[in-house]
């Protein structure tokens, strides 16, 4: 009896274990992504947080996912040359998910090649196909919303939208969790109903 307390206790530890491991795993991912939209904001506009827009709003979002100010510092020093910094570039993919799905997919990349590869291999898995520039950029509109310290954000909206047949749900949902799993995906835009 004593035997299966101890067996017990240690197979919840073991479960608490790995659930703090796959939320250590999604907040360093989170904080990969938010130290890359750092860089890039420091690179267009500048490390002055006072006359850099873009880049109080990347502060800000990075503080509402609770990003350390350690971590936020060194990206803005790294970006600024202060550090070793890697150059990352935007590069919108297009493509149609499953069911004709229009999809955007805007990245922050270093590495142009890795990158495709995996959008590429995304959409491949779902039953989706990757599509040339401008193959789908029909499909939205540019917008303008108001972001956080009184800052103006650039998204796209669909210009109409497309309903997704019940049996590419799930496909096309799983196409969205690969896309979100990758690091170097920034956003990611569709006309699904």
């Amino acid at each position: 009896m004593c035997y299966k307390l101890v067996m017990s206790g240690h197979s919840k530890w073991s479960q608490i274990k790995r659930a703090k491991g796959a939320a250590d795993g999604a907040r360093g991912k989170l904080f990969t992504k938010l130290g890359k939209e750092i860089s890039v904001a420091v690179r267009a506009g500048g490390a002055d947080v006072a006359a850099n827009a873009k880049l109080r709003d990347v502060i800000a979002k990075a503080k509402a996912c609770n990003m350390p100010n350690d971590n936020i510092q060194r990206s803005i020093k790294k970006a600024s040359g202060e550090g070793s910094a890697a150059a990352y570039e935007s590069i919108v993919y297009e493509g149609y998910g499953p069911g004709g799905v229009a999809v955007m997919v805007e990245t922050l990349t270093d590495n142009r090649n890795r990158t495709a590869g995996e959008v590429r291999s995304a959409f491949d898995k779902c039953g989706g196909s990757l599509g040339v520039s401008g193959s789908v950029i029909f499909a939205f509109e540019k917008d303008l919303e108001e972001g956080e310290n009184n800052s103006i954000i650039e998204i796209w909206k669909p210009a109409f939208t497309v309903p997704l047949p019940e049996d590419k749900v799930k496909s096309f949902e799983k196409l969205l969790d690969l896309l979100d799993e990758c690091d170097d995906v920034h956003e990611v835009w569709h006309n699904a109903e």
